[in-house]
C-alpha cells in the first residue's frame, strides 16, 4: 500500500480553445442583430465639418424622410411616392407637440429631389426641419487641405 500517490503532470496552460467559440459564437450573433437594429433606410450621408447635434433623430418616434441615391423617398422603411409625402407626413405629426421631421439624404443624391423632398416637408406643417450629416474626422479634414 503505498502511502503518498503520485500525481501524474499537472499542466497549467490555459485552454483558450472554450473562449475561441464563444466570441466566435458572440461575433455572429452580433453581425446578425446590428443590421436589425437600424431605424429606417440606411444612405451614405453627407459630411460635414461643424454639424449640429440632433440625438431627438435617433428615438423611435423620430419622423425621418430619407432619400437614396437612385432618387426613392423613404418615409421611416416604407418607399412612398414624392406626392405622397405631404400627407404622410402631416398625418404622422399632427397629433405630436414637437413638429420636427428630419431629412437624411446620399451624399451622391441628386440635389433635385432633396430639395423637392424639402419643399414636400415643409407644406406639411412642420415647425423644424434637420437634416442629418456625419462629421468629417479631424484627420480626414487635414489630409483634405
Amino acid at each position: 500500500m503505498a502511502i503518498g500517490r503520485q500525481l501524474k503532470d499537472v499542466t497549467s496552460d490555459i485552454n483558450v480553445t472554450p473562449m475561441v467559440d464563444v466570441m466566435l459564437v458572440l461575433l455572429i450573433i452580433f453581425m446578425v442583430v446590428t443590421p436589425m437594429l437600424q431605424k429606417g433606410v440606411s444612405v451614405d450621408l453627407a459630411r460635414s465639418a461643424n454639424p449640429r447635434s440632433m440625438p431627438d433623430a435617433d428615438k423611435e418616434d423620430a419622423v425621418v424622410v430619407a432619400v437614396t441615391r437612385d432618387g426613392r423617398i423613404y418615409l421611416g422603411s416604407d418607399q412612398i411616392k414624392l406626392e405622397d409625402l405631404t400627407n404622410q407626413v402631416r398625418d404622422m405629426i399632427s397629433q405630436r407637440i414637437d413638429k420636427t421631421v428630419y431629412i437624411k439624404s446620399d451624399a451622391r443624391a441628386k440635389f433635385e429631389t432633396v430639395v423637392k423632398a424639402v419643399d414636400e416637408v415643409r407644406s406639411a406643417g412642420v415647425d423644424q426641419l434637420g437634416l442629418l450629416t456625419e462629421k468629417v474626422e479631424e484627420r480626414a479634414r487635414r489630409l483634405a487641405l
